[in-house]
C-alpha cells in the first residue's frame, strides 16, 4: 500500500545550523523548537536488548519443554498405561487446549497487572505442576495434570508479544518475536531429546521429572533477566471493555486472516508430530525411544527459520513469505511419504522450517497490526494456534490409526491449502485496497 501523503515538505535542514536568509540578519533570532521525543523502545545492540532476547529465549524453552513432553514419549505411554494412540495424544492435546481456552483471560489480567508479572505467575504455577506430573497414578491424571499445566502456562505466549510489542520499536519486532519463538523451538526440541534418551533408560515418569527441572533453571534465568518494562500502561479490567476489544479485533478481516493462518500450520504441525514416533518405533523401522527423540533436533532448523523470517519478510514481503512457507511445508508433507528414514527426517526439516517461519511472520503481523489492545489480540492469536494444535494431535493420530501416515499427511495437507487460500484471501484484498486509494484517471 502507498504511503499517505502527509503535505510535509521532503527538504532536510540541519536542525544545528539554523536558516539565515539576507533580509533577516538583523531580525531577532528564531526561538528554538523543542525536539521531538526520543524513542526509548529497545533495538538489536541497544540497552536491554540482549538481556530481553535472552530472558524471553528462556521462558520459551520452558514454556515448550513443558507443553510437550509428554509427545516424544507417547508410544512408552501408550505401552504403559494401556492407552491407543488416540487416547494417549491426549496428554498433549490437553495441555494445548488447556492454554487455548486461557489465554484470553489472562492475557486481560495481563492489561492490568503488566505482562512481566504475569509471565512470572504463570511460569512459576506450571512448574510447579512439573513437579506432580511424573507422580500421575493413571492416564486420567495424567490427562488433567496436563490440563492445568497448560492453562498455567496461558500466560507466557500471549503476554511475551504484547511485552515485545511495546518495548521494542517496530522495525526490530519481527527480529525479537523471532528469538522468542527460536526459544519455542529450542525447548520443544531439547524437551523431546531430553525425554527419549532419559526414558530409554528409566522410563517415561523420570523423564518427566528432569524436563521439570531443566524448566525450574529456564524460570529462573527469565526471572533475573527480564529487563523491567517502561512503555506499560495500566488498562481497565472492566468485561465490558474487554469485550469491546476483542469484538473489534474480530471485525478485522486482516487479523482474522491471521489467526486462522497461525491455526492452520499449528494444525499440521501438530498432527505431524504427535504421530511421528509411532510411526518411527514401528516396522519397518523399530527405532528405540532415545533415537525417536532425537528425531526431533531437526527443530534447529525451526529456530532458524523463525530468527531469520524478518530477512524473508524484508525481500519477499509478508504474503510472499507465508506463500514460501506453505509450500515448503507443502513439500516436506510430499517427502515424508516414503518409506525410508533419510526422506522422512527430509520430510521433517521441511515442514519444520515452513512452520516456524510461517508462524514467525504471522504472529508479527498481529502484533504490528493491532494498534490497541495488543494483549487481546496476541491472545486471540495464540488460542487459535493451540486450538490448531490440539485438533492436529487428535486429527492427526485418528487419521494414522485409519490410514497409517498418509492419512496424517492428507489431514496436514489439507491445513495446508486453507493457508494458501486465506493468504490468497489477503492479497487479493491488499489489491483492492490499491486500487480504491489511486484516483480516477491515473
Amino acid at each position: 500500500m502507498p504511503p499517505a501523503s502527509t503535505g510535509a515538505s521532503v527538504t532536510l535542514v540541519d536542525a544545528r545550523v539554523p536558516s539565515v536568509s539576507p533580509t533577516s540578519q538583523n531580525s531577532s533570532p528564531p526561538q528554538a523548537t523543542a525536539p521531538a521525543p526520543a524513542d526509548t523502545r529497545m533495538v538489536p545492540g541497544g540497552p536491554g536488548y540482549r538481556r530481553m532476547s535472552l530472558a524471553l529465549f528462556a521462558a520459551g524453552l520452558a514454556t515448550f519443554a513443558l507443553l510437550y513432553s509428554t509427545q516424544a514419549l507417547l508410544p512408552l505411554i501408550s505401552a504403559d498405561l494401556g492407552a491407543t494412540a488416540s487416547a494417549a495424544s491426549w496428554t498433549v492435546s490437553a495441555a494445548t487446549g488447556g492454554l487455548a481456552l486461557c489465554v484470553l483471560p489472562l492475557s486481560a489480567l495481563s492489561e492490568r497487572f503488566g505482562r512481566a508479572r504475569l509471565m512470572t505467575v504463570s511460569l512459576s504455577v506450571a512448574l510447579v505442576v512439573a513437579v506432580l506430573v511424573p507422580f500421575a497414578p493413571n492416564l486420567g491424571a495424567l490427562v488433567a495434570l496436563r490440563a492445568v499445566q497448560g492453562a498455567a502456562l496461558a500466560g507466557v505466549p500471549a503476554s511475551a508479544m504484547a511485552y515485545l510489542g511495546e518495548e521494542v520499536r517496530p522495525r526490530a519486532l519481527v527480529g525479537a518475536i523471532g528469538m522468542f519463538v527460536a526459544g519455542n523451538s529450542i525447548g520443544g526440541m531439547s524437551g523431546r531429546i531430553v525425554t527419549g534418551w532419559v526414558a530409554q533408560e528409566w522410563g517415561w515418569r523420570p523423564a518427566l521429572a528432569v524436563i521439570g527441572l531443566v524448566s525450574v533453571a529456564c524460570g529462573f534465568l527469565f526471572r533475573a533477566l527480564l529487563p523491567a518494562p517502561r512503555h506499560f500502561t495500566p488498562a481497565t479490567l472492566h468485561p465490558r471493555s474487554v469485550a469491546a476489544t476483542v469484538a473489534g479485533h474480530l471485525r478485522n478481516p486482516l487479523l482474522l486472516r491471521l489467526y486462522a493462518i497461525g491455526g492452520m500450520f499449528m494444525t499440521v504441525f501438530g498432527a505431524v508430530y504427535t504421530v511421528i514416533g509411532y510411526r518411527l518405533s514401528a516396522e519397518p523401522f523399530s527405532l528405540p525411544q532415545g533415537v525417536v527423540g532425537s528425531i526431533f533436533v531437526v527443530y534447529l532448523v525451526g529456530t532458524v527459520a523463525s530468527a531469520r523470517a524478518g530477512r524473508l519478510v524484508a525481500r519477499l514481503g509478508r504474503r510472499g513469505t507465508l506463500y514460501l512457507s506453505a509450500g515448503t511445508t507443502a513439500a516436506g508433507l510430499v517427502v515424508s511419504l516414503a518409506d525410508s528414514l533419510v526422506l522422512i527426517v527430509a520430510g521433517l526439516v521441511l515442514i519444520t522450517a515452513g512452520f516456524f517461519a510461517g508462524h514467525a511472520v504471522a504472529s508479527s503481523s498481529v502484533s504490528a497490526t493491532a494498534t490497541r489492545g495488543r494483549a487481546q489480540a496476541s491472545a486471540l492469536y495464540q488460542s487459535a494456534y493451540y486450538i490448531g494444535s490440539s485438533l492436529g494431535g487428535v486429527l492427526g493420530a485418528t487419521a494414522f490409526h485409519a490410514a497409517g501416515w498418509t492419512g496424517t499427511a492428507l489431514i496436514g495437507a489439507l491445513a495446508v491449502l486453507a493457508v494458501a487460500g486465506l493468504t490468497l484471501m489477503g492479497t487479493y484484498a491488499a489489491r483492492a485496497e490499491r486500487h480504491r486509494q489511486v484516483p480516477a484517471g491515473c
